[in-house]
């Protein structure tokens, strides 16, 4: 289990964490879970089920799988159905866009649940390192967590910070 406990930058949050799973389905796939809060952010105008393209400008959840070769695949989750994956061959390198995706995702009350099927081929060879994310709040009120945050005198967030994703 992944929690998310922290702002970007190492402080504290003020609510529940984010809680996300990975584990082996069937023969082809990984199930990612994600357990979040619900913000009640402005949702994205498109289709539920669908890739949207910069995901990250609304409430969401992000997983970062990543091998010894800076290659990774930046998953994407919004609370209200939409997804976005990319797959990059060095950092913010975009080698494909808005790969398709199972995805579902509900809302009840101040929490979301989301679960998507991520197929084991779009994964880059050797996997040895993550990181995760969520974002949520609008304008002055926007908020960005992350599992391993940027320790240093960084005054925004950037989550392709590789050097501090973690084994």
């Amino acid at each position: 289990e992944i929690n998310i406990t922290t702002t970007w930058n190492g402080g504290s949050i003020d609510h529940k964490p984010v809680k996300i799973h990975l584990t082996p389905h069937k023969e082809r796939d990984l199930k990612l879970t994600v357990q979040a809060p619900y913000f009640a952010d402005p949702a994205p105008s498109g289709q539920a089920g669908r890739p949207f393209p910069e995901l990250w400008n609304y409430e969401v959840v992000e997983l970062f799988l990543m091998n010894n070769k800076d290659r990774y695949l930046e998953i994407e989750l919004s609370p209200h159905g939409q997804h976005l994956v990319l797959l990059l061959s060095a950092r913010r390198k975009m080698v494909k866009d808005e790969l398709p995706l199972v995805y579902s995702a509900t809302i009840k009350g101040d929490q979301w649940h989301g679960e998507a099927l991520i197929p084991l081929d779009y994964l880059p060879p050797n996997i040895t390192k993550f990181n995760a994310y969520a974002i949520h709040g609008v304008d002055e009120q926007r908020v960005y967590e992350a599992y391993s945050p940027a320790i240093g005198s960084f005054t925004e967030p950037d989550f392709h910070r590789l050097e501090f994703f973690k084994p």
